[in-house]
């Protein structure tokens, strides 16, 4: 059996994270489970839910630091709303507005059929889409 923290330490050793309590806290609840989307409120409301108490601060920075690692991917959804995703791969997004709910979108359901171009000495590192979803 693993140790509590074991996945997650490994997980913030591979990126070269000093594994600090608020960050192996933070990391277990982010990659010990399934790929997930959460949002800097929701893992503060869990972190503090299982006895550790990180500032929101702490959090929106520990995040950010995962996104500059690797570890996670930043969606932005509008200007009031950031989801931090597990899932790194080349994918898309639907987003439900009603339940404010993310899902995962293969790449090869979405297809791009003209991107702009780019100005000499630039290139495209990354093509991000969020499909907003909205009820009838």
């Amino acid at each position: 059996m693993d140790r509590p923290y074991s996945k997650a330490l490994k997980c913030l050793q591979g990126a070269g994270l000093r594994p600090t309590r608020q960050r192996l806290a933070l990391a277990k609840l982010l990659f010990d489970g399934d790929n997930r989307h959460v949002t800097a409120e929701v893992l503060h409301n869990e972190v503090n839910g299982t006895g550790a108490k990180v500032s929101l601060a702490t959090i929106y920075n520990t995040l950010h630091q995962f996104t500059e690692a690797g570890l996670l991917k930043e969606v932005i959804v509008d200007s009031n709303c950031t989801y931090f995703d597990t899932n790194t791969s080349d994918h898309h997004h639907l987003y439900f507005a009603q339940d404010e709910h993310l899902h995962d979108l293969s790449s090869d359901e979405l297809i791009i059929s003209k991107l702009p171009n780019i100005p000499s000495g630039k290139k495209i590192s990354a093509v991000n889409v969020v499909v907003h979803v909205e009820d009838q």
